[in-house]
């Protein structure tokens, strides 16, 4: 599975450099001069008032650059390594697992992750469910599903 890490935004400067929409928790580790994306392999990485600032190896120009815009940076999903606490997850781990409740019902399916304050879990279309142990008490990944034990009310569109 892929992984967007990034989209190439405009042009910075006239020496090639782009500006680079961070879709990542961890962009020093993912943008390190050497990674390839496809046919685009980063030759430096840094910061410029809260923007990340990439050169491309061959691209050199601001017109080069242009031409990258809204390239889509994408990684391996089996090249991230697993969480070290077992309660932590990524959100590729939860999109697409099953959801069903303590009592067996069926939900529906994870079909995103939000983190706005709380992470939100969201089932469906409609649904948005708490990411916390009280609700979500098994995460079972080598099944395929979440438990959740959810307060009247809270499945309810």
């Amino acid at each position: 599975m892929e992984l967007a890490v990034g989209r190439i935004g405009r042009p910075h400067g006239v020496r090639g450099e782009v500006t680079v929409e961070v879709l990542t928790d961890d962009p020093e580790a993912r943008f390190q001069p050497g990674t390839a994306f496809g046919d685009l392999v980063v030759e430096g990485a840094r910061w410029h008032k809260d923007v990340l600032l990439l050169r491309i190896e061959g691209v050199g120009s601001r017109d080069e650059a242009e031409e990258l815009r809204d390239t889509m940076l994408f990684i391996d999903s089996a090249d991230v390594p697993a969480p070290d606490d077992p309660d932590e997850f990524h959100d590729h781990q939860l999109i697409g697992l099953r959801v069903v409740t303590v009592a067996g019902q069926e939900v529906g399916e994870v079909t995103d992750v939000l983190h706005h304050g709380q992470d939100l879990l969201v089932v469906g279309k409609d649904v948005f469910i708490p990411f916390v142990k009280a609700l979500v008490p098994v995460v079972d990944l080598e099944g395929g599903k979440l438990v959740v034990d959810p307060p009247e009310g809270l499945l309810e569109p």
